[in-house]
């Protein structure tokens, strides 16, 4: 029981809890403005279409669960 004392007292004052108010990179690196200014178009996703990312992470998959198959197979 004292080890589990001492072991509480410690991570009660070494890990404190998260922030208040947490910020992220992208919220410290840029202005208010930029925000603002972007907007988001669902169909265009940093240059590839949902369609083509669909079918990219259909590929992905597959060739995951074809390589989980071999695996189990062959050992």
């Amino acid at each position: 029981s004292d080890y589990q004392q001492m072991s509480y007292n410690l991570n009660v004052n070494l890990f404190q809890g998260a922030p208040l108010k947490s910020r992220s990179l992208v919220e410290d690196s840029y202005t208010p403005d930029v925000f603002q200014n972007a907007t988001i178009d669902p169909r265009h996703w940093h240059g590839k279409t949902i369609s083509e990312l669909g079918r990219w992470y259909e590929k992905y998959f597959l060739d995951v669960n074809v390589q989980k198959a071999m695996k189990e197979k062959h050992g």
